[in-house]
């Protein structure tokens, strides 16, 4: 493959470094405080997570050693309702970027209307070097940890950085032994034979795809040949790509933990998708030359899709950022130094307690139907994911009119004034 691209002229950036996520997360809520004049009570309360786990456990590995790990297990807030959020298993997952992970799921479900607080949970692993047998083991010894602060009705978990409806599966296993008896409302992402949802694995893509219909409505930008650079080509990636592609867009570049690819004729995403599914690296792939992983984000197309880790748009590259719309698949791509870079340049950024809130909110129709003992077909799924996403996205950007601010400003007041108020109400005991 040859190293070619729109922007090969130049020399590619370095890296950009990442800011710590939860000094990003709390910066963007003092922001939109400050806006509100929020009193300093309530600040103290919002900027602060309520309960915060840690767990070292050890776990049995295949050639009968027993290795050391640490997990987390946060709870934001729970004015709003049980906790709710995903579990990742990633080597650089800290306490803070699962702090920050907590609080942008309470936003997210604040902005979306869902009776639910923001949680998220996650092991400092490269499941990539475990067995099948080893994640497992950590799986069950993960979930026995954190046992006695999940529950259907206190704390939901769910499927985020390499975590699947397998270790869902597991977790659920390992709680309902706890407890006696089968229960599979404790998380949500399950398999479908076990309770899962139906629409469940598309829905973080399909709620991206709702959004960027919506949004190009707005910014008079048609998605029938529209160009699209999707970074982080997993779960979120791939299905916001192929979703779009069904509506005429053209992916012309895709990038993994192996490398990027570009193509200006476009891929064909579904059967990227399969070659990633069947276990294959992009930077194998002969759908597209490769290119520098930083340089995707700089492509000049009309829609980029950062879906992989958080602080991947920064000071140091915004700048060069020439996607007309950005859609926030991943949580907190975006540093809030780049934000008003961005906004400067009038790129129209669809936040992610917006952009990527259809994982939870199917997630929310699974709890649903677990408690109700009823199964939805996908097309009601889909329906009522359409219905509440674009509803958010339309609040949001009547609030971004009327206060004359950017959309994640206006998307973060609409959250903090519902928790606020359900805060207020519920009062303080005793």
């Amino acid at each position: 493959m040859t190293q070619s691209s729109p922007t090969a002229e130049k020399a590619a950036p370095q890296v950009p470094l990442a800011e710590n996520p939860f000094q990003m997360a709390v910066a963007q809520f003092d922001a939109a405080a400050d806006h509100m004049n929020l009193d300093e009570e309530m600040r103290y309360t919002l900027r602060r997570c309520r309960r915060e786990f840690t767990v070292n456990f050890p776990v049995e590995m295949d050639d009968g050693r027993r290795q050391g790990f640490t997990g987390y297990r946060v709870h934001h807030n729970e004015s709003l309702g049980p906790t709710k959020g995903g579990i990742r298993y990633h080597q650089d997952v800290t306490l803070d970027e699962v702090r920050a992970l907590a609080m942008w799921m309470t936003w997210k479900c604040a902005v979306t209307g869902l009776p639910f607080g923001g949680a998220k949970g996650g092991v400092t692993v490269n499941p990539k070097l475990l067995s099948r047998s080893e994640l497992e083991n950590l799986t069950r010894r993960y979930a026995t940890e954190i046992s006695h602060i999940i529950g259907p009705n206190k704390d939901i978990p769910a499927p985020d950085v390499n975590t699947d409806p397998q270790v869902m599966a597991w977790i659920m296993d390992t709680f309902s032994m706890h407890e006696g008896h089968l229960i599979p409302a404790v998380v949500t992402g399950k398999p479908i034979v076990l309770g899962g949802s139906e629409g469940r694995f598309e829905a973080t893509g399909r709620g991206v795809l709702y959004c960027a219909q919506e949004a190009s409505r707005y910014r008079n930008l048609p998605l029938e040949g529209a160009t699209v650079a999707v970074q982080g080509f997993g779960n979120a990636g791939y299905a916001s790509a192929y979703l779009l592609e069904e509506v005429g867009a053209r992916v012309v570049a895709a990038s993994d933990t192996s490398g990027a690819i570009y193509n200006g004729k476009g891929f064909d995403a579904r059967a990227l998708t399969r070659y990633k599914q069947q276990g294959g690296r992009l930077a194998e792939s002969a759908a597209g030359d490769l290119i520098a992983p930083e340089e995707l984000l700089e492509l000049p197309v009309d829609i980029l899709i950062p879906a992989a880790l958080e602080g991947q748009i920064t000071e140091r590259n915004a700048s060069r950022i020439k996607a007309k719309l950005i859609l926030e698949a991943a949580n907190g791509p975006t540093t809030p130094a780049a934000d008003t870079i961005l906004a400067d340049a009038g790129i129209m950024v669809v936040p992610d307690i917006v952009a990527n809130a259809g994982g939870v909110i199917v997630s929310y129709f699974e709890w649903m139907q677990n408690n109700q003992c009823a199964h939805w077909d996908e097309e009601e799924v889909n329906a009522r994911l359409h219905r509440i996403i674009t509803k958010a996205f339309n609040d949001t950007v009547k609030v971004a009119g009327a206060e004359k601010v950017t959309l994640r400003m206006a998307a973060y007041m609409l959250a903090i004034n519902r928790v606020v108020e359900a805060t207020k109400l519920r009062g303080i005991y005793p």
